[in-house]
């Protein structure tokens, strides 16, 4: 009987606790809510991931934004074609281009002046043809004066002077004329076979025949031709 009284005792000490998590009507107790400052720390948490979204976004629709803006800076734009390489046969682009040569020009050291004589020797009626020729030996065209008041046919023997055709020449006219690079322009004089004075003094003698000779020099202004030699018979 002891050990039953014991045994009761013990089942009636906890009977109670099971029953304590329970309410009076049997229901299972209700869930504690949590505190104010719980919903404030959620709060603030929600609200800085959504400005960190806000910040991220924003970020990126500024970045989109400068790629299509471009450098603020203003660009130089080029609107020629790109280089074509050049073709099979085209010289035109890898030849450099050669600047224009300068005009030249009439170099009067290069003109010259020759004489000569229709033949070599005349007979007592003849009268020799004396012939000047002035020629450009340059690479320009010269302007030349090759009027009377410029020329003159001088007619020597040995060192005696028998005849120029400005001892008696009055009214000398100019005659300028284009002489082209390896061109010439001639002049004939027909010589009376006669004597002249500076200044058209009268003379009687005549240049002496019998075969002798003589020389034909021409001049041009300060140029002088050399001589040619002839026979008078």
């Amino acid at each position: 009987m002891a050990s039953n009284g014991k045994q009761q005792s013990t089942a009636r000490s906890t009977a109670p606790a099971k029953g304590a998590a329970r309410g009076s009507s049997g229901t299972p107790a209700k869930k504690r809510r949590p505190s104010p400052a719980v919903y404030r720390r959620r709060r603030q948490v929600v609200f800085g991931g959504l400005l960190l979204v806000i910040a991220l976004v924003v970020v990126g629709v500024l970045a989109v934004a400068g790629t299509f803006a471009g450098s603020p800076e203003p660009q130089a734009v080029s609107t020629s074609e790109p280089a074509q390489a050049p073709t099979q046969g085209s010289a035109a682009s890898t030849t450099p281009s050669l600047s224009a040569s300068p005009s030249p020009v009439c170099d009067f050291n290069l003109m010259t002046v020759a004489a000569k004589t229709d033949k070599p020797a005349y007979g007592a009626e003849e009268k020799p043809l004396l012939t000047m020729t002035i020629t450009n030996g340059g690479t320009a065209p010269c302007e030349v004066n090759v009027g009377t008041s410029q020329m003159e046919y001088v007619v020597m023997s040995g060192s005696d002077r028998i005849f120029s055709s400005k001892d008696c020449q009055t009214g000398g006219e100019d005659l300028v004329k284009t002489i082209q690079p390896g061109k010439s322009e001639t002049a004939n004089f027909p010589w009376q076979r006669n004597r002249s004075l500076e200044g058209c003094g009268v003379i009687d003698a005549k240049p002496g025949a019998g075969g002798a000779y003589y020389t034909f020099e021409a001049r041009l202004g300060n140029k002088a031709s050399p001589k040619a030699v002839f026979q008078l018979n």
